[in-house]
């Protein structure tokens, strides 16, 4: 019952890092039901109301999700993963990789009040989508999300990436947020982002155009590491409620990608 949504390991992990069971009154139901339950549909992109009787109530399932989406539960666990990462010495600083990639959004993702714009959403050549700007580190696991309309360039967001998804340290100390090198594709390859890069003391590991002359100090051996990130962006797209997008609010959208984040870590 359990084995097919999470392990008996994974849970061990992340059960501390839950809320309490005791809410305003009654007590919650388990949070080993529910959490396989918004598993369940994260990994099969179903509709709420089909979420399996084992589970419990599909409305039990469904607004425990959004509350915790809505209260940053899914962002703080993924942090304390990420800290306890880091502890372990099992998260790499020294290079990050940045990405973009293009999800479809279904007909139902439409119509969210306050213009589709201000969620994420627009069209592209491939249709109404959702952009996905991701950054990982240098073993392959996400460390920051954030969301765009489809058409947009990933060079527009690669500042917003870099400053999301800061680390708290062992000890006193500032949060760690900056790399040692950064690894791109040539969407990244403008003359903006290197300034912005080379001054903030980050290393750079990111193709020229052609139409920008040879880079002599480009280093092919690193960049071939960048499939860790598409190989990301695959495991990623297993995941049917992030493969299509189905949520009317980019919010919520990134409430999924979350969990799936902490699935990985996990």
């Amino acid at each position: 019952m359990w084995c097919e949504e999470i392990s008996d390991e994974q849970w061990a992990r992340l059960e501390p890092l839950l809320p309490p069971l005791m809410g305003r009154g009654r007590p919650y139901l388990a949070h080993r039901l529910i959490v396989s339950g918004i598993i369940w549909v994260l990994r099969t992109g179903a509709p709420w109301r089909d979420v399996p009787e084992r589970f419990g109530k599909w409305t039990t399932v469904s607004s425990r999700y959004c509350r915790w989406t809505a209260q940053g539960v899914w962002q703080a666990i993924w942090a304390s993963l990420q800290r306890e990462g880091d502890r372990n010495g099992q998260l790499n600083w020294s290079m990050h990789f940045v990405d973009g990639t293009v999800v479809r959004a279904y007909q139902c993702a439409a119509g969210a009040r306050g213009g589709q714009h201000k969620e994420a959403l627009d069209r592209s050549r491939g249709g109404f989508s959702t952009k996905i700007h991701l950054r990982a580190e240098g073993h392959g696991k996400p460390m920051a999300f954030v969301l765009s309309g489809g058409e947009q360039h990933e060079a527009k967001f690669l500042a917003r990436l870099l400053e999301t998804g800061a680390v708290m340290r062992a000890g006193r100390g500032r949060p760690r947020l900056r790399p040692e090198r950064l690894v791109g594709d040539k969407g990244y390859s403008y003359t903006s982002i290197r300034k912005y890069l080379h001054g903030r003391g980050i290393g750079i590991t990111i193709p020229r155009r052609n139409d920008q002359g040879p880079d002599i100090c480009f280093d092919a051996a690193v960049y071939k590491e960048r499939n860790k990130i598409e190989r990301l962006v695959g495991r990623l797209k297993h995941f049917r409620r992030i493969a299509i997008r189905y949520d009317k609010r980019a919010s919520s959208y990134l409430g999924w990608l979350i969990v799936a984040a902490i699935l990985l870590w996990l």
